[in-house]
């Protein structure tokens, strides 16, 4: 099984030139220590649980069979033994050596890792005779170059039930995509976002520019990880539980709410769905989770600020307003979105009513007022914030679309062409909108072969405005020029500069990701690859009310 569930861009100019390779140090092992005794410790307490739930069962059978069994292991055999062999003494071969054995030293999670001697170049190590060769490290360098006009593409991805982030680089002057590197994650993730601010990093201010991606998976922690670093082993910080320290009042606490698993105002308890970083206030990311609740996370403290529960059922879509930006849109399966200002936690939002479970909300990126809802039943709602009221069943939609006759999985809006939407379903078709006075009206539509579709984005820099990132079910990720396409050019070529439009490399420009070894399965282990796909994808719909 292969799939995508989720991807963004990273603009250009963020990326590190040359990526650094990581660095075990002491600094890296006490850190690392940490975070792995966090996790020891949970899975001793859930062991000791375990335990205790069996302790009931009666003990007298138990003893009585270690009794006889006993009784056997003590009792002497006749056992006739070669002359040749008693000079080895093979009876006794099992027995300790009492005073000759010392004592051993203590197993961990990293064994005597420390007391193992490194060296920081192979040159000083005496036991290496063959010597790094300096053109293998300048080649290896040259293979991690990322150049100032190359974008990145973040693709949360599924495969032979393992989970991991892979890291695109995306030349669009060479119409190449090939994966840079990946991130292994400890559970299926469901959504990314991009974070340009420094976390869990001391030797760096604070609110400097930097390459990070926060994660949320079907685990209730949130993973941040240092984009520009390769080969991590852990993420830099953990928002949620598994990032908490704890003393052993806390712990007793945390054991409590861990066997209640309900909701609270510190962390989530289910999976997280969705993820919102604030581009004016660059220190706060929003997230949705299962547990029916919207969390604020400051990043320079790795802490939550603060927990929202005006949603009664799982909260799946986030969007920060551009302009008013403490102002959050949250969409739920309780077939509502809430528009809330974050200053006033105890202040219920307005709330507009859908005809079934939300997917997606976003807002327009050309006109702060309106926002967009995507539904389970294939349906765009095209809605004014400021007709929005306290009873979501008043509302009434400027617009709506019949977009497609399933689910609209995911839907993006382009945020240097007015009026460019795209929308994927898993009908397995994307289709392009013009939104005009009158309302949307079709402008093409395809089947890219990436199965059932989870995501739908453009490109986040005027040079890679037509550009479409489209991936899902089968688990691959394809770029579509979609300024290639005689249609979208006839509606939207007029509104960027003409060197933006592709009219020279053929009709539909598609830019994937080349294997290098042809797939051996047949059409109907694809077909069945992908439904246990879409039954995972779309698992949360069903489980947990």
């Amino acid at each position: 099984m292969s799939m995508i569930t989720s991807t963004t861009w990273v603009p250009r100019g963020f990326a590190a030139p040359f990526p650094t390779k990581y660095n075990f140090d002491e600094e890296e092992f006490e850190r690392i220590a940490n975070l792995a005794k966090l996790q020891l410790d949970d899975a001793q307490e859930d062991l000791e649980e375990a335990q205790e739930k069996e302790s009931g069962a009666s003990t007298e059978g138990k003893l009585s069979k270690k009794e006889k069994s006993s009784s056997k292991e003590d009792a002497p055999e006749d056992i006739e033994i070669d002359d040749d062999l008693k000079e080895y003494d093979l009876e006794h071969y099992d027995d300790d050596d009492g005073e000759d054995m010392g004592e051993g030293e203590q197993m961990g999670m990293f064994g005597n890792v420390k007391s193992l001697a490194y060296y920081e170049s192979n040159k000083d190590d005496p036991y290496i005779t063959l010597k790094d060769d300096g053109e293998d490290d300048d080649d290896e360098r040259e293979d991690l170059q990322i150049l100032a006009t190359d974008n990145l593409l973040l693709a949360a991805k599924i495969e032979d039930e393992l989970a991991h982030l892979e890291v695109y680089v995306y030349e669009d002057a060479a119409d190449n995509l090939y994966v840079h590197h990946d991130i292994m994650l400890p559970a299926i993730p469901l959504c990314v976002e991009w974070l340009d601010i420094p976390v869990g990093k001391s030797n760096v201010g604070k609110d400097s520019a930097a390459n990070f991606v926060a994660i949320g998976t079907f685990d209730p922690d949130i993973e941040i990880w240092d984009l520009d670093t390769v080969d991590c082993m852990y993420p830099n910080a953990i928002l949620g539980q598994g990032g908490q320290g704890a003393g052993e009042e806390e712990k007793k606490k945390k054991k409590k709410k861990k066997k209640s698993k309900k909701a609270n105002d510190e962390y989530h308890v289910d999976a997280v769905l969705a993820l919102a970083a604030n581009r004016k206030h660059r220190n706060l990311l929003a997230s949705a989770s299962a547990d029916k609740t919207v969390k604020l996370w400051d990043l320079h403290t790795a802490k939550c600020a603060k927990s929202y529960s005006y949603h009664t059922d799982k909260v799946c879509s986030l969007a920060w307003n551009s302009v008013e930006s403490t102002v959050l849109l949250s969409g739920s399966y309780d077939r509502t979105v809430a528009i809330a200002d974050m200053r006033a936690p105890t202040e219920q939002p307005l709330r507009v009513g859908v005809e079934s479970d939300v997917e997606n909300v976003k807002w327009d990126p050309h006109d702060a007022n309106y926002f967009y809802v995507s539904t389970e039943n294939g349906t765009v709602h095209y809605h004014d914030a400021r007709k929005a009221s306290k009873d979501p069943s008043a509302s009434k939609a400027a617009w709506t679309l019949q977009a497609h006759d399933e689910s609209v999985s995911s839907f993006d809006l382009n945020t240097v062409i007015p009026g460019f939407m795209a929308t994927g379903s898993t009908d397995k078709t994307v289709k392009l909108w013009n939104i005009g006075a009158e309302g949307p009206s079709l402008v093409v539509s395809r089947d890219f072969d990436v199965g059932r579709v989870f995501s739908t984005a453009f490109g986040p820099d005027p040079e890679v405005a037509f550009r479409l990132a489209v991936a899902g079910s089968k688990g691959t990720v394809s770029v579509w020029d979609t300024s290639t396409n005689a249609g979208v050019r006839k509606f939207f070529a007029q509104k960027m500069p003409a060197h933006l439009v592709s009219e020279e490399k053929g009709e539909d420009r598609l830019v994937g990701v080349e294997d290098d070894e042809e797939s051996s399965s047949d059409e109907g282990e694809d077909d069945e690859d992908e439904s246990e796909g879409d039954q995972q994808a779309h698992s949360m719909d069903e489980d947990e009310d």
